[in-house]
């Protein structure tokens, strides 16, 4: 029996058996190999091909943003608003057939915005464009979901898809160590208490990948899937905002029944008669997490006009790789006055945090 043929049993197995206490250390295993063998399957696939087809998007500006919907849910035309693009609009699916940079410009900061082809269910599996769509959302800082009013329960799906290729929206890296060791066996040091899965399961998956002597810390009581996620060590954690398309369409009373009846919050906008767009693009800004910073060049006046843009919590190397990807070879030193520091001009090393309004002097050798 190859792959294909286990894959689809597992699967029918799970389908079949209801979850409850009794079984939970069963299903668990069943996902642990299920994950194992879609892993193997992937990898037979890329090498028969050579290699993963993707499409190449070069990064630009201070953040990559993609949107991502089904089909003809108004993701080009909501593009053309936010950016300098332009992407093709009509009335049919698959109108996008490439991924399409533009770019946000908002308090400073230039934001990549990627419109990528519409999504259809079983996308992650090579239906339509499939991988090499979602492979771009890799590479994100956040995710734009986009549903239509008239079919706002389509979130799944898309999530659904995300997930398949290893992109978790919304979701933290679990908070477990798997210290690997030559012997001993495999030792369970868990922290908290853990209610989704038990001693005798971790033991048992770790084992399927090969993980025979371990040393493993848990901090937070986690699923098997998230387990399989420590192990495989390739998921990408992305954040994301929904977005409720084409709102003008419907009145306020059945909006405010689509509220009533789906589980995630959304923004409302229609992307055709410009509603809401300032606030989307308030709402990317903060979900984003930028500080400014402003630089001030040795003997001369800070740089007010034009900030640097930055993640929160970055450090001074990070603005130097910013600047420069050799500048951090020459750096001695930084001169910092700001919230981040106790004096104004505080001399602070590559590892210092910087805060919003910072004021920056980089000292070279």
């Amino acid at each position: 029996m190859g792959n294909p043929e286990k894959i689809e049993s597992i699967e029918e197995e799970l389908h079949r058996t209801q979850v409850n206490k009794h079984t939970e250390h069963h299903i668990g295993l069943l996902k642990a190999k299920l994950a194992k063998l879609r892993r193997e399957e992937e990898a037979d696939k890329n090498r028969s091909v050579g290699s993963t087809l993707s499409y190449a998007v070069k990064r630009s500006g201070d953040a990559t943003v993609t949107l991502i919907g089904l089909p003809s849910v108004g993701k080009s035309t909501l593009m053309n608003k936010l950016t300098n693009a332009n992407s093709k609009i009509a009335s049919y699916y698959f109108t996008t057939l490439t991924v399409v940079p533009g770019m946000m410009e908002y308090k400073g900061a230039r934001i990549q915005i990627l419109d990528l082809p519409g999504i259809i269910g079983g996308a992650s599996k090579g239906r339509g464009l499939g991988k090499r769509v979602l492979s771009v959302v890799r590479s994100s800082d956040l995710i734009l979901f986009i549903v239509e009013v008239h079919q706002p329960d389509t979130l799944p799906i898309l999530i659904n898809e995300l997930k398949n290729i290893g992109i978790r929206p919304d979701e933290q890296q679990p908070k477990v160590t798997i210290e690997k060791a030559s012997m001993g066996g495999i030792a369970i040091n868990s922290l908290v208490p853990l209610t989704k899965m038990r001693n005798e399961t971790i033991t048992k998956v770790l084992q399927l990948y090969d993980i025979m002597n371990a040393r493993v810390i848990i901090n937070e009581d986690i699923s098997y899937d998230q387990l399989v996620d420590v192990i495989l060590q390739n998921r990408k954690y992305v954040p994301s905002l929904k977005l409720m398309n084409k709102i003008d369409l419907v009145s306020p009373q059945t909006l405010k029944e689509i509220k009533s009846k789906i589980n995630y919050d959304y923004i409302s906008i229609s992307a055709e008669t410009n509603l809401n767009i300032d606030i989307l693009k308030e709402k990317i800004y903060q979900k984003l997490d930028f500080i400014r910073v402003f630089m001030q060049p040795k003997g001369e006046e800070t740089d007010y006009e034009e900030p640097l843009i930055i993640k929160n919590n970055s450090s001074v190397l990070d603005v130097c790789n910013k600047i420069h990807r050799e500048l951090k070879y020459t750096l001695r030193y930084a001169l910092v006055s700001g919230k981040s520091v106790k004096y104004n001009r505080q001399k602070v090393g590559v590892t210092h945090r910087l805060m919003n309004e910072d004021v920056i002097t980089l000292i070279t050798k």
